[in-house]
């Protein structure tokens, strides 16, 4: 009868040790008595969850128009040239996003790592034919998902007029010319996602 009651209350012990075991990490089990059963189970599982949505849109709206004036030279005795100076437009667009997620792709490495380091148990003076049992178990799941959509939008209009140069109805008339009408655009996009 006594060593019945003596397995039952190593039983009892066994039973909030463990249960205290998993808040703290720690075990210890001393003088359970001979035939008695001691166990000490740590367990520790983490699970850790990371999700990276990253939406980069880039658009880039351009529109030019470029016209030359009106140069006349009419209905002169002597007129010189008529000459329509020169239009031009510039656009530059440079676009260089950056998505970095490297940081966040093992979120629990620090606390698990801590977490297992510090699991221990002993036991001492169980007594004689005592099982005695001391496991320590550490699980980590870890998922990451990185949905990384990069979106580029390029609208460019362009319009180039030259412009009219006359000379007409004149005794003695000189040269006609037209300047230039230009449209000039550049637009460059760089991305690059590290997961």
């Amino acid at each position: 009868m006594k060593k019945l009651l003596q397995a039952t209350a190593a039983g009892i012990a066994g039973v909030a040790l463990s249960a205290g075991l998993v808040a703290a990490q720690t075990g210890t089990m001393n003088g359970t008595g001979p035939g008695s059963t001691n166990t000490i189970d740590s367990s520790v599982v983490e699970n850790t969850t990371v999700d990276n949505n990253n939406d980069i849109r880039a658009t880039a709206n351009n529109t030019q128009a470029a016209h030359t004036g009106t140069a006349l030279a009419t209905t002169n005795t002597t007129a010189g040239g008529a000459s329509s100076g020169d239009a031009s437009n510039t656009n530059s667009v440079i676009a260089t996003p950056a998505v970095n997620n490297s940081g966040s792709s093992w979120g629990g490495s620090g606390a698990g790592s801590a977490a297992a380091a510090t699991s221990n148990g002993s036991m001492t003076n169980t007594g004689p034919n005592s099982v005695n049992d001391i496991s320590s178990t550490y699980r980590s799941n870890v998922e990451v998902t990185n949905n990384n959509n990069f979106t580029v939008t390029s609208t460019n209009t362009q319009t180039a007029t030259s412009g009219n140069a006359t000379v007409s109805n004149n005794t003695t008339g000189g040269a006609a010319s037209t300047g230039d009408a230009s449209n000039t655009s550049s637009s460059s996009f760089t991305f690059s996602a590290t997961n």
